[in-house]
C-alpha cells in the first residue's frame, strides 16, 4: 500500500520513523511519501517533501507572523497528496495542520489515521467534532485519552506509548566513555534541556544556567536541538558549561538530574529514570491567551497529567525564578524526594503499559 505521513515536530518525526518500521514489517510492499525528518528519511531512503524545521511555529504570535507560509505549505500538501493518491494518510499530532488535511483526504476518499491525539482534552475540545467527520481511526498513546474520545462516541485505539519502545532498546550507557569522547570533566552532570526553538531555547537558557553559582560541584550540559545550529549555543558554554548535538537520551542516562522544558521531553526524562525540575515561560501574551483557553488541566507537564498528581515539580511563568530553581534542583539531586520521584517513575512506566505501540498501531493501519 501507499501511505503518506505528516509528522510537524521532531517528536513526531521520532514517533512515525519508528511506526514506519512496524509498517514495513507487516506491509513489505509498502511505500512512504512524508513530511518529517532525518529520522523517517532513515527508514524511508528518500527525503521528506518538507523537513518539519521549515514547519515548526509556536505560540500564537510567531503562527500569525508566518500565516502566509502555513497556508502555502497546506496548499502545498493538498495537491501533493492528490498527485500521488495514497491509500492511507497517517497524520501525526500537529493537529493545526493535520486536521485541515484530513477534510481534504476525506473528501478525495482516502482512508485517514490520525496517530498521537492533539491535545484536546486540554483546549480546543470543539475540534472533536473534525475528528468525528474525517478520521477513520484515532490512534491514542496516553491511557486517558481513550475515555476522553469514548465520550464524544469515538471508539480510540490506545496502543500504548511509543517512548516506551525508542528506551527500551537502548544499548546500556558506558557513562566515563560518554564524558570522554564528548570533552566533559569528572564531576556529575545536570542536564539542560531548553526546547527546540531558538526563542524558546534562548529564554530558558539563560534561566536554567541562572543557578550556576550554587552548583559548583557539577557540570552543566545542554542538550542541542537539531533544529538549531551548534553556532547558536556558543555563547552560552564555558569551562563548566558544555554542549551536546543529537545525543539527549545517552545525556540524560549520564547525568545526575535535569532541568527540562515542558513537552515530550519531560516523560523521555522520566522514563529513562532521571528525576527534573519542568521549566515553562512563554511570551506574556501568549501565556495569558493561552491560560484563558486552556480548561480543567492541572498540570503543564505529560509526566503529571498521566498519574494526575504532582510527580516533578514544575514551575511556570512567574514561578520560574533562579531561586525556586536552586531549592527544587537541591531537593531532586538526593533525599526522600529524589526517591519518591525514582518509585513514581516506576508506577508512571505500569500505567504507560508495556512495549509494542508502533507495532500496535501498525496492525491497525495495515490490517483495519
Amino acid at each position: 500500500m501507499k501511505y503518506y505521513i505528516i509528522a510537524g515536530e521532531a517528536s513526531g518525526d521520532l514517533h512515525a520513523s519508528n511506526l514506519m518500521k512496524s509498517i514495513l514489517k507487516k506491509d513489505s510492499n509498502a511505500e512512504f511519501r512524508f513530511w518529517g525528518g532525518d529520522l523517517m528519511q532513515k527508514v524511508a531512503g528518500t527525503a521528506p517533501v518538507k523537513h518539519y524545521k521549515e514547519l515548526a511555529f509556536m505560540g500564537f504570535l510567531e503562527v500569525a507572523k508566518n500565516l502566509n507560509t502555513i497556508l502555502k505549505n497546506i496548499k502545498f500538501c493538498k495537491t501533493d497528496i492528490e498527485n500521488y493518491q495514497p491509500d492511507v494518510l497517517i497524520l501525526v499530532d500537529y493537529p493545526g495542520f493535520n486536521l485541515r488535511i484530513a477534510a481534504f483526504a476525506k473528501s478525495l476518499g482516502i482512508k485517514v489515521v490520525y496517530y498521537i491525539s492533539p491535545q484536546l482534552w486540554a483546549w480546543k475540545e470543539s475540534r472533536v467534532e473534525k475528528i468525528q467527520k474525517f478520521v477513520d481511526e484515532m490512534l491514542v498513546i496516553l491511557p486517558f485519552e481513550k475515555a476522553f474520545y469514548k465520550k464524544h462516541k469515538i471508539d480510540a485505539h490506545f496502543v500504548g506509548h511509543p517512548l516506551l519502545d525508542a528506551i527500551s532498546d537502548l544499548e546500556p550507557i558506558d557513562i566515563a566513555k560518554f564524558k570522554n569522547e564528548n570533552s566533559l570533566n569528572e564531576k556529575e552532570i545536570i542536564a539542560l534541556l531548553p526546547g527546540s526553538r531558538e526563542q524558546e531555547v534562548g529564554k530558558m537558557l539563560d534561566l536554567m544556567l541562572s543557578v550556576r553559582p550554587f552548583f559548583r560541584d557539577y557540570q552543566f550540559v545542554i542538550a542541542g536541538a537539531p533544529s538549531l545550529p551548534k553556532s547558536f549555543y556558543e555563547k552560552y558554554v564555558d569551562e563548566n558549561v558544555h554542549f551536546v548535538s543529537n545525543k539527549t537520551y545517552d545525556l540524560l542516562r549520564s547525568s545526575k538530574a535535569a532541568l527540562v522544558t515542558s513537552g515530550t521531553a519531560t516523560l523521555e526524562t522520566a522514563l529513562l529514570n532521571i528525576p527534573e525540575v519542568v521549566c515553562y515561560r512563554g511570551s506574556r501574551i501568549s501565556y495569558e491567551i493561552g491560560k484563558r483557553l486552556i480548561k480543567n488541566i492541572k498540570y503543564i507537564s505529560l509526566v503529571n497529567l498521566i498519574m494526575d498528581r504532582e510527580i516533578v515539580t514544575e514551575l511556570i511563568q512567574e514561578n520560574l525564578t533562579t531561586k525556586n530553581l536552586v531549592a527544587e534542583l537541591t531537593k531532586i539531586l538526593g533525599g526522600t524526594k529524589r526517591e519518591e520521584i525514582l518509585n513514581n517513575y516506576a508506577l508512571l512506566r505500569e500505567k504507560l503499559g508495556g512495549k509494542g505501540a508502533s507495532d500496535h498501531a501498525a496492525e491497525v493501519i495495515v490490517n483495519g
